[in-house]
């Protein structure tokens, strides 16, 4: 296992309150236990720039931010943690566990919002050297069960409402049916139940 994973590109996402960041840290531990050298990442973040970004995109104060600027701000913050933190762990042969990635962005932006999938795929494909990871694993949650995790006050995006969240995840679930390697794991279920359905999808993925 300690082969087959180094180097891969692992993505967690799904709509906020799903437990990616619970999962994320599960994995890890279970990647370590194998012997695999792993990092973790968040987009946007984990550089100055991207921090400074993720600042302005969740801040409730910004609230006529357009869907367009959304797009290209976290366009550009994901630019900046491939080139400083993605791109040279994944040349060191660490796995890359990362919690969202274009997946988050087809979802919110390009079908939530409107923007379209396919404008934001050709976006991608002009602003990053890869836009695919090895394994998407989307990690889906009723709109209800979600809402209740979020026991704290609500960022910009959280704060966008039923009905676009619900587009959201309508998102995660369209992107998983026409895209390889994206994978959908019921994240109702208690959280060992979770992770394990997570371990197997993961030994079991292709680019193995």
């Amino acid at each position: 296992m300690n082969t087959k994973l180094s180097g891969k590109f692992i993505v967690l996402d799904g709509l906020d309150g799903c437990g990616k960041s619970t999962q994320a840290n599960m994995l890890i531990q279970w990647l370590e236990k194998q012997g695999v050298g792993t990092v973790r990442f968040r987009d946007p973040g984990d550089t100055d720039i991207g921090e400074k970004i993720r600042e302005i995109l969740l801040n409730p104060e910004h609230c006529l931010m357009s869907t367009e600027t959304e797009v290209l701000l976290y366009m550009a913050a994901r630019a900046q943690l491939w080139t400083e933190r993605i791109a040279p762990a994944l040349e060191n042969n660490q796995c890359v566990v990362l919690d969202r990635w274009l997946s988050s962005t087809l979802a919110y932006q390009g079908w939530a919002g409107g923007f379209g999938m396919d404008r934001i795929i050709n976006i991608a494909e002009d602003c990053l050297e890869r836009i695919w990871p090895d394994i998407t694993i989307i990690l889906d949650l009723d709109l209800i069960s979600a809402s209740k995790r979020l026991n704290r006050q609500l960022d910009r995006m959280e704060a966008k409402g039923d009905d676009y969240h619900k587009k959201v995840r309508e998102g995660f679930l369209k992107l998983a049916e026409k895209q390889k390697n994206v994978f959908i794991v019921d994240a109702g279920s208690d959280i060992e139940s979770v992770h394990k359905n997570i371990i197997q999808l993961i030994s079991e993925a292709s680019f193995l």
